[in-house]
């Protein structure tokens, strides 16, 4: 991108979440005029969404560097650093004020959702002429549809609107549209507001994430207040060491603690587990559910009777408002493809990820970036920091600062567990026997296994054939 820096034209950044409104404070702090195009009808809407989940990293993690010290200048108290927020403080006491100031107001507009970016006067064939056209940002508003002329665009929407299915093959299980009414995506408030959806109810957790384990344990609480509630959390691999984490080991403590209770509830039997269960379909009777799901081998399985199921699957990038646009994607994670081989869960489970910027997240079209949880597609454990320096290294390289862009300025906290190649496929690092609540329609083995590092060598999978899984020496994947 040539002169369009030097033009009137504002930066387009897409989303007013903490990595969005970061790359704002960034633009502003190098003199270049945000546009902040938000979709929902106020300030960080997605987390409003999970705004009673307390965040396993503490506030120096969820702070961006530009947006303090513009609050600070403002007369704002910077948060006891130590301290772990729930994701409606970082809304309230961080988001919130740094939107209302002057400057930066003015350039939020919200209930303003992109539908489309272009190059004004080429559609995605011309080539000649087209890095020194602007884009065409299309977006919907309730007076309709209006377009704004950008400089660059910074696509930081997030997926939390984007939820994965049920379906082991990426597609909604069949029958799960059907079921809509009793399916809920992503982390419900079970000790609030949907308290009542829940008590007393049979409930699918399905994910092997940090969003099932929240609300696993969660579900853990409510059932201590209301025994009638029954907990049944299903994966569709064996290997439980991602979810579990590092405990002790890993940097955040937080994070490390909610897999130790999560493999606490776990083995206190005060929940059933499936494991090995790939959702295939979903299936209605007498008003409950009946969730249908293959083993690796193809054996039938079914859970019958579940009153409601929380879908915690992780979510998926929209891309469709690209379309028009020269994007070069990961094949299978939908990242920018040169970030893809950093973060290919395949390959990584530890959760850290090579500091990376502008030259990683660039695409084939000038000045367009996707940042934030969006740039992972669909990989999973983001770090909000991660975005923040995603934000300053695009910012930089917009503004042409070549050397700021280029400097890494981050550093990610080790999360304690195996570093890789800790798969799934064929073998278990510790081992859970398949609970017998499902109905299995044709045999299949049953795993069985302990937990230590002697455990982490090799692991038994229904074939009977020993499995090796590579770990660090220094490191204990159990």
């Amino acid at each position: 991108m040539k002169s369009l820096v030097q033009s009137e034209l504002p930066v387009v950044v897409i989303g007013a979440g903490p990595v969005g409104l970061a790359a704002a404070a960034h633009l502003l702090e190098r003199g270049i005029e945000p546009l902040v195009l938000e979709g929902g009808d106020s300030i960080g809407a997605n987390l409003n969404d999970f705004g009673h989940v307390q965040l396993f990293s503490p506030w120096r993690y969820n702070v961006d560097a530009s947006m303090a010290r513009m609050l600070t200048a403002s007369g704002w108290q910077e948060p006891d650093l130590d301290e772990l927020p729930f994701a409606i403080d970082v809304v309230e006491k961080v988001l919130r004020p740094f939107a209302a100031l002057p400057k930066v107001s003015r350039c939020i507009r919200l209930q303003s959702r992109v539908v489309a970016v272009t190059r004004d006067g080429f559609d995605k064939v011309k080539t000649e002429g087209r890095d020194q056209a602007p884009f065409v940002v299309r977006v919907a508003t309730p007076d309709g549809e209006v377009e704004f002329r950008a400089q660059a665009v910074i696509d930081a929407s997030g997926t939390w609107s984007s939820p994965n299915p049920l379906g082991a093959n990426g597609l909604p299980a069949i029958g799960e549209e059907e079921a809509a009414t009793q399916i809920h995506y992503g982390i419900p408030d079970v000790l609030g507001g949907a308290r009542s959806h829940y008590a007393g109810k049979r409930v699918l957790v399905v994910g092997a994430g940090h969003s099932a384990a929240n609300a696993l344990l969660t579900l853990a609480a409510l059932a201590e207040q209301d025994n009638q509630t029954q907990l049944i959390w299903a994966v569709r691999g064996s290997n439980l060491a991602r979810v579990f984490g590092g405990g002790d080991a890993d940097a955040l403590p937080a994070r490390g603690r909610l897999g130790t209770e999560l493999r606490k509830l776990q083995e206190s039997g005060r929940l059933d587990m499936v494991t090995d269960f790939r959702i295939s379909a979903v299936s209605r009777r007498d008003g409950k559910l009946i969730v249908h799901a293959l083993g690796a081998d193809g054996t039938k399985k079914r859970v019958e009777g579940i009153d409601e199921v929380i879908c915690a699957t992780g979510q998926r990038p929209n891309l469709a408002l690209t379309s028009e646009l020269r994007t070069r994607f990961d094949p299978w994670l939908e990242s920018a493809d040169a970030l893809g081989p950093l973060i290919d869960p395949n390959l990584h489970s530890c959760g850290t990820v090579r500091p990376h910027g502008h030259r990683e997240l660039s695409h084939p079209e000038p000045g367009f970036y996707i940042i934030g949880v969006k740039s992972y597609g669909r990989a999973p454990t983001f770090l909000m920091t991660t975005g923040f320096e995603q934000a300053r290294s695009v910012v930089a390289a917009i503004a042409g600062d070549l050397e700021a862009a280029d400097r890494v300025e981050l550093v990610l906290p080790e999360t304690g567990v195996c570093s890789s190649n800790l798969g799934d496929a064929g073998g278990s690092c510790c081992g859970v026997e398949t609970s017998a609540l499902v109905t299995i329609d044709e045999p299949v083995a049953v795993q069985t296994g302990s937990c230590g590092p002697s455990s982490c060598a090799t692991s038994s999978n229904t074939s009977g054939k020993a499995v090796g899984i590579p770990v660090k020496a220094s490191n204990s994947c159990c």
